[in-house]
């Protein structure tokens, strides 16, 4: 009886080690607002690498509105931001009076917001174990909705201590091991907001994120590791120039009615009166010049954003390079005003980012056309050979083919 049991313990101790060493590894890398071609501007040799020798896509199409909190939970859910809850950076719940902000959180903490299922959970209930050093909406208070391993964001944290903290994911006991992991780095959309996308400074973010990858990598082969990892890197969205010159100040055009902006500058979302819907959107249709004005049900198909009951009545989309804005924010120009913006129609190329991807489980030297972020979801699910789930707007066929 002992000696049964005795080879029962030895085998199964055997089967975990085999399927902890079995399981893949995938690190996915955000660059906030590396926009497509930045790639193009011979100053990135260690993504240039990657670009050569691993898969490159010409383009990563962001969902629409292509902003950072929406994009990065299309990336990690499959879906669209008016299915997954967070369409916007900031917006309003009318049916509880709450209002969910970028940089609240207590708002951006709470897993009610959140409609969709991130790649993390669907792993964790799988069994595959997680980490996020840092990555929108993983921080929330639910804990069968977190990573197993997370970090709480901070803003100054130095980009190379988040490599080194997921370096020491990796150096855990093999039974503790994350095997799917997330990385944010933001300078490039600090600076192409503040400095512009062709500017020097920007091109200097770009050179710092590409020797950060450089070190990621240097990282892994010293702990032995860079064969067995599959690293993607992913952009949120991209930028494009923005100017004084090219602002619509909305509440004027409509002097005279009582409405609410809830969102502006790339997009904005507006609430009248009831009985002034009907005038509000006709005047504004009358004024279209540099927008266009949809009632919310109306907005076109292609952007997948007219069914969400909480997006507002009226949405006004202006053309690349213009902003919509309230007389509020007219009077914040002088404090906030920033060369770069993002967030504009997802089909302009400005607004596109990057995908890279290199490790054991993706092809070598392969190019591909525009790849969608809704499709990384799916592409996860394959990769880890586990079951997505069946809401999602992704679909594998559109990205598979990247893989082995």
């Amino acid at each position: 009886m002992k000696k049964n049991l005795f080879v029962f313990i030895v085998l199964m101790l055997i089967s975990t080690t085999f399927s902890a060493q079995t399981k893949p590894y995938v690190l996915l890398v955000s660059f906030d607002g590396f926009r497509w071609d930045y790639l193009n501007r011979g100053i990135t040799p260690n993504l240039e690498k990657i670009r050569q020798e691993g898969v490159s896509a010409l383009s990563f199409r962001p969902s629409f509105p292509s902003k950072t909190f929406p994009n990065h939970q299309s990336i990690i859910t499959g879906m669209y931001p008016a299915h997954h809850g967070i369409y916007a950076n900031y917006f309003f719940n009318p049916f509880t009076n709450e209002t969910y902000r970028l940089g609240d959180t207590v708002a951006v903490t709470n897993p009610r917001w959140y409609l969709g299922e991130a790649f993390w959970e669907t792993a964790e209930r799988q069994g595959i174990t997680t980490a996020s050093y840092f990555w929108p909406g993983s921080e929330v208070k639910l804990d069968y909705r977190r990573p197993t391993y997370y970090e709480k964001y901070d803003h100054k944290m130095p980009y190379e201590k988040r490599i080194d903290g997921v370096v020491n994911w990796l150096k855990l006991p093999q039974e503790k091991r994350p095997h799917f992991i997330t990385l944010y780095f933001h300078e490039t959309d600090d600076k192409g907001h503040q400095f512009g996308p062709n500017s020097t400074e920007c091109n200097e973010a770009i050179k710092l994120l590409d020797g950060l990858a450089g070190k990621l990598f240097e990282k892994l082969d010293e702990i032995k590791m860079k064969d067995s990892v599959n690293v993607i890197f992913v952009s949120d969205h991209g930028m494009t120039e923005v100017s004084r010159e090219r602002i619509i100040n909305v509440e004027k055009i409509l002097e005279g009615y009582n409405c609410k902006f809830r969102d502006e500058s790339v997009l904005m979302t507006i609430e009248p009166p009831k009985d002034q819907i009907k005038a509000v959107y006709e005047t504004l249709k009358k004024n279209e010049t540099h927008y266009k004005v949809y009632l919310r049900k109306e907005v076109p198909e292609y952007f997948h954003f007219n069914d969400n009951p909480l997006i507002p009545t009226l949405v006004v989309i202006p053309d690349l390079g213009w902003n919509v804005l309230s007389s509020r924010g007219m009077g914040r120009l002088n404090q906030e005003y920033s060369k770069g913006n993002h967030g504009y129609d997802n089909h302009q190329i400005d607004m596109h980012g990057i995908f890279l991807a290199t490790g054991p489980n993706f092809k070598n030297g392969y190019k591909t056309g525009t790849v969608w972020n809704i499709d990384v979801y799916p592409l996860l699910c394959k990769i880890f050979d586990i079951f997505p789930r069946a809401n999602i707007d992704g679909d594998l066929d559109r990205i598979e083919f990247i893989l082995k």
